[in-house]
């Protein structure tokens, strides 16, 4: 028989609800002290240049074209896409078990900067600035296609999260259809406006930003943006970046609001690097409105950072049996994390805040 007891969400295993996407999470924090023989993550520093990088100024890239000298960002066609432009249209399947359809779109690369040693935090505020502009632009004029409908920038920072080159950089790729994951938020803020009336992220900041919610999963903000460990957090220092201002899309961030993102991507990258005192992997990526032609008010722009690490520089969650068979599960708590992120200093190099 269950206890009657009153649930300790700090000791107790419990599910929560992820309220962008409809799905739920088994948090299990009594777990978080077992024993672990897990796998290790390598940390390794880079040099200013890299004459074999595919990406440094001035050398050749796979495909055999020559980069330019550029001295700030550089954007170009990724040269092995995931997409292409003019795939065939006729379908693959079409039955009702059975189904494949082409799918066109095109996929972009950014590099943040010359230097291939300076990872987002390391770069200064204006040269980040640099970036959420040259991403701004990207978006923008990908979406204005007629045959775009989805804009995703997203960065892979670190060996263990996939990246294939160390130069920092990322990519963007557009897609004729919307993808899953921004067709589940879509659907599940649709759903909130229309039985609310009201924005579901501008609700749910109000919360995490009040004293009545306690602000325990927030770890800092600026004019424009806030930065919390979400409530339904997976990854055991998952954090979401949330506009204070109703928009939609990246581009239609003012310049004072670019400034603020710019800001927020220096500080919290710093406080991953300083957790561990380790360069810190993590996927990040701004979730935005599709841009299919229709209004989405319902849409607020945000930015989820995912990073692997659990106990140590070395030591990393898995996504593995039951998560990949049942549901997502996790052991810290995003409380626990959180408060873990704020004690970590936003000056590089100042040490850890520790291990689990």
């Amino acid at each position: 028989m269950p206890d009657d007891g009153v649930l300790d969400s700090t000791q107790h295993p419990h599910r929560r609800l992820n309220a962008l996407t409809g799905e739920w999470i088994l948090v299990s924090p009594h777990r978080a002290s077992r024993p672990w023989l897990g796998g290790h993550t390598p940390l390794s520093g880079a040099p200013k240049s890299d004459p074999n990088c595919y990406l440094c100024p001035g050398n050749l890239r796979a495909n055999g074209e020559r980069n330019p000298a550029y001295t700030g960002t550089f954007a170009f066609d990724n040269d092995f896409p995931a997409l292409l432009a003019d795939p065939p249209a006729h379908p693959i399947h079409s039955t009702t078990l059975l189904r494949a359809e082409s799918e066109r779109g095109i996929c972009r690369v950014l590099c943040f900067s010359p230097r291939h040693d300076l990872t987002l935090g390391h770069m200064e505020l204006p040269g980040i600035r640099s970036v959420v502009d040259a991403w701004c632009e990207e978006s923008a004029r990908l979406g204005a296609l007629n045959y775009i409908h989805s804009v995703q920038i997203f960065e892979n920072r670190g060996s263990i999260m996939g990246a294939s080159n160390p130069h920092p950089h990322c990519q963007i790729w557009a897609n004729q259809t919307v993808p899953n994951e921004v067709a589940k938020e879509s659907a599940r803020q649709l759903q909130y406006r229309e039985e609310h009336h009201r924005c579901l992220l501008c609700d749910y900041l109000a919360l995490e930003t009040s004293l009545e919610g306690g602000r325990e999963r927030l770890i800092f903000e600026n004019a424009g943006f806030a930065v919390i460990v979400p409530f339904w957090a997976v990854w055991p220092f998952e954090t979401l970046i949330v506009g204070k201002r109703h928009v939609g899309a990246i581009e239609d961030l003012t310049a004072p609001e670019r400034d603020d993102v710019a800001d927020v991507l220096k500080r919290l990258t710093a406080r991953y690097d300083n957790l561990f005192n380790a360069p810190f992997p993590y996927t990040m990526g701004f979730h935005q409105r599709p841009c299919d032609g229709a209004e989405h008010e319902a849409w607020h722009l945000h930015a989820h950072f995912y990073p692997p690490l659990l106990r140590s520089a070395t030591v990393r969650k898995f996504m593995v049996g039951y998560e990949m068979l049942a549901m997502p599960q996790r052991d810290i708590t995003p409380e626990s994390a959180a408060e873990r992120l704020r004690a970590a200093s936003e000056v590089r190099g100042s040490g850890s805040a520790g291990g689990v």
